[in-house]
This record gives C-alpha cells, structure tokens and sequence, in this order.
C-alpha cells in the first residue's frame, strides 16, 4: 500500500479515494467522485474484487485522471495513486462492514481502509444493504464499532429508508452520495477542502 514514491496530487487539491464494493449501487460511483470533484478533490477510483462486477473502470479512469486500482501492486512497484487525505467507502455492503471491522485485510479497498483508520485519515461509510441483512448482529457490531473507532457512518432511516430483500434496485436512486461529501466537510471544517 505505501512506498517512499508517492504521486503529488495537484498542490491545492486534496486527495479523496472513493471505494465501491460488491453492490448494483456502484455503478452509480461516478456520481460520488463528482460530488468530490465539485468540492475541489482529487478524487481517485478504488474497488472490491466484486465491486468491479458493477464499475465501467475505463469511464472511472477518465473521469478521476487515474487508474483504476482493486489489487494490491507487486511490493517493488511505485504506487500509482496520491496517498489519501481523506476516504469514503460507498456503498459499503455487510460484508466489507463486517472484514472492516474484524481488521482482514484481503482486499486493496479494506487495506486501505485498515491502514488510513490506523493513520487517523478521516473515513466517511455509507453501507448501501437490505433490511433483513441489516439485522445481523454482525453487522450491528460492526457499525458499532467503526463509530467508536472514528468512522463516520451513514446508515439508518435517516440517510435511506431500508428495503426488503430483492427490492434494492428500486431504491438506487435514492442514495445520497452528496451526503458523504457534505459530512467530510463538515468533519474537516474546511481544513482540507475547499
């Protein structure tokens, strides 16, 4: 994840990752490096091994002026991206919740994850699910314990009701990826973004 060679991201911009996972939501990713874009960050493109099902990375690549990273790199190559001044991971599914939470990291996305919780990077979660999986007490647990690590998650009635198994393409539409843009505002008090 780290090297002594990191790109310089552009000297007034800060460097945001957003990361999709597993989720029909991720298609909609654009819509949040735009809203990242639209706030004066150098956005960059992070996926899931699933998350990359639902992502058109060449459109992603085009639209964040980098690639498009979901493995991690050989150790002996230069990292490619900025390193983050900030992430936010949606939709984030039950299952990158409950890895997050339980520190594995076998992923890029929840490596990075790991590492920028552990650096005090400030990290926004928006997990996109249903209401049936919502329940798990794993999940629960793990939203629970996320909050008290600092993460800041957006979940519940208040962001976007729940829906029922299978229904979730209906409520796609719904999600509030400004949200998360406006929160890490708020959260940085200016300190970073413009």
């Amino acid at each position: 994840m780290s090297s002594a060679h990191q790109p310089e991201a552009s000297a007034s911009k800060p460097v945001l990752y957003a990361i999709g996972c597993g989720s029909p939501l991720t298609r909609d990713l654009h819509r949040l490096i735009a809203a990242g874009q639209r706030d004066g960050w150098d956005v960059c493109a992070i996926l899931t091994p699933d998350g990359r099902k639902f992502a058109d990375e060449p459109a992603l690549a085009r639209q964040t002026g980098h690639p498009v990273r979901w493995a991690y790199k050989d150790p002996a190559d230069p990292d490619v991206l900025p390193t983050p001044d900030a992430l936010v991971v949606a939709p984030a599914t039950v299952n990158t919740v409950n890895k997050w939470a339980a520190g594995i990291t076998d992923t890029l996305a929840l490596g990075l994850l790991v590492e920028s919780q552990g650096r005090g990077v400030p990290i926004v979660a928006m997990p996109f699910t249903n209401a049936a999986m919502a329940t798990h007490p794993a999940f629960q647990e793990g939203l629970r314990r996320l909050r008290d690590w600092n993460v800041t998650v957006l979940f519940g009635e208040d962001v976007l009701p729940l829906h029922a198994p299978g229904t979730g393409e209906r409520y796609i539409h719904l999600f509030p990826w400004d949200r998360a843009i406006d929160v890490l505002r708020t959260r940085l008090g200016g300190e970073l973004a413009n």
